[in-house]
């Protein structure tokens, strides 16, 4: 089993520059990690807590796709509303390019309509326009070429110049709905579910959803991948709901994943600092996965 870290892209989250950011995914690439993974947002406004906003992660990405080597670079997600889906595609094959075929692409619809208000992008059918988005994307990183007319894109003759390194670059889909399972199973080479501490009946009832929606696209589930994202929030008061900052904890809970036939596991810090990073990742060190 693989085990990445989500990085921080906020000075709220521990770290707001790029010199902080490059040196934690260099402590994550040397300490061992399989991955590191960027979300995507413009900003965060909850309705009872301040604000906070969010470095691009495609810039981002790019960057740490040039300053590493080894490490796996993934979306945690990418929303497919804030970009055209052959922008998507595009972008998606030149960071690819320059990680030299380390990228994960993960995708989703979008959830949070207060950052989708303050930047103009419409919040409706959101997983309708990312079935079309999908049409479009995931034949072009197949290295095909694409037309496609749906109810909010269309693209003619589009493709991929020059063509993808490694076509297709992997896709991985963020879904907990019924609609967004069957796409998963539909087109993803991996499924993503979250946030999680251990296993527990809720990431059982939303696997065997998945298995529902395999069955009803014909597809194999031994042929899509199960990735977690599993938080760390330092005190541990929710158990089950997150972790502890304690690497024995974090170890003990990456066995129980890896036990339950989970292929990659992204770890979420509620502080994302070298500090808690040596945590992290002295507790994939001791795990048995």
């Amino acid at each position: 089993m693989k085990v990445g870290v989500a990085m921080p892209q906020a000075a709220e989250d521990g770290a707001g520059t790029w010199p902080e950011i490059a040196a934690l995914a260099a402590q994550l690439e040397s300490g061992g990690a399989d991955s590191l993974w960027l979300s995507d947002h413009f900003l965060y406004r909850p309705a009872d807590a301040p604000e906070a906003g969010y470095h691009e992660p495609w810039a981002l990405l790019a960057a740490l796709a040039a300053t590493t080597s080894r490490i796996e670079l993934g979306t945690l997600v990418l929303a497919t509303s804030f970009r055209p889906p052959g922008l998507v595609a595009k972008m998606a094959a030149t960071a690819d390019e320059i990680a030299g075929g380390r990228l994960i692409l993960g995708l989703g619809c979008g959830w949070h309509e207060p950052e989708y208000r303050a930047f103009g992008y419409p919040f409706d059918h959101r997983v309708a326009r990312f079935e079309e988005a999908l049409r479009i994307i995931v034949p072009l990183l197949h290295g095909e070429r694409v037309t496609f007319t749906g109810a909010w894109t269309s693209v003619e003759d589009a493709v991929l110049l020059p063509p993808p390194r490694r076509p297709p670059v992997p896709l991985m889909v963020a879904a907990k709905g019924d609609r967004m399972l069957r796409l998963t199973a539909r087109h993803a080479d991996a499924w993503q579910t979250a946030w999680f501490g251990m296993p527990d009946e809720r990431f059982a009832e939303r696997r065997e959803r998945l298995l529902v929606a395999c069955d009803a696209e014909g597809r194999d589930p031994a042929t899509l991948e199960v990735t977690v994202g599993v938080e760390v929030r330092g005190s541990g008061d929710e158990p089950g709901a997150n972790l502890p900052l304690d690497a024995a904890a974090i170890a003990d809970a990456l066995g129980a994943w890896a036990a339950e036939g989970v292929a990659h596991v992204q770890i979420a810090v509620a502080q994302s600092t070298p500090s808690t990073f040596d945590v992290v990742l002295e507790g994939i060190r001791r795990s048995n996965r």
